[in-house]
């Protein structure tokens, strides 16, 4: 008798994320990824149990590399402000593959009230030790909402934006998180000029 081989669970996950990105979130089963995989129903099943386990298993890895991401652009422990940045300047590194991949976890975690709650949890997370007292804090906060809205625009396929406006959108961003001369109305020193 042979050696059972030993199953791979990143290329389950790979197979998983293949699944959703080609035939939609919907498609995604045990079945459809076993397939995908090269792999039997009870291989994906030994790996992560259930469907909802093998789905917060993909988030979990994605949110790691991410987490990874920001923490090598900011190192370890950085204030509330300096890791909302790294969040940025992270999500402003993503490329196409990055944004396809973005999609099919956005539109895996979606699909219940219970994904939805963990995906909400992660954003507020991020939030949560910003001092919005502050201008500093205020900007920060609009400069995270307004990445994570383009981030989302792009990915999602809502908008069209090039490299070029991606990049220049991303600057604009930094730029006005970290000027502290930028008012309410988005002009140096607040008030509108004629």
């Amino acid at each position: 008798m042979g050696r059972p081989r030993k199953i791979d669970r990143d290329k389950v996950l790979d197979a998983a994320e293949a699944v959703v990105g080609d035939v939609g979130a919907a498609a995604l089963s045990i079945d459809a990824v076993a397939k995908a995989a090269g792999i039997t129903k009870s291989g994906v099943q030994y790996c992560f149990g259930t469907k909802q386990k093998l789905i917060d298993a993909m988030f979990r890895r994605w949110e790691a590399e991410f987490d990874q991401e920001v923490a090598d652009l900011v190192g370890a422990d950085p204030d509330p402000i300096t890791s909302i940045r790294g969040h940025i300047e992270a999500t402003m590194r993503t490329d196409e593959v990055e944004n396809a991949r973005s999609a099919v976890l956005m539109a895996a975690l979606l699909q219940t009230p219970e994904e939805r709650q963990r995906a909400q949890d992660w954003y507020r997370q991020r939030l949560d030790d910003l001092d919005v007292s502050t201008d500093l804090g205020r900007r920060t906060r609009l400069a995270f909402l307004a990445s994570e809205g383009l981030f989302i625009l792009r990915c999602c396929g809502l908008m069209d934006v090039s490299e070029a406006e991606w990049a220049s959108a991303y600057k604009d961003i930094l730029e006005f998180q970290a000027s502290p001369e930028t008012g309410a109305r988005g002009e140096r020193g607040g008030a509108r000029r004629s």
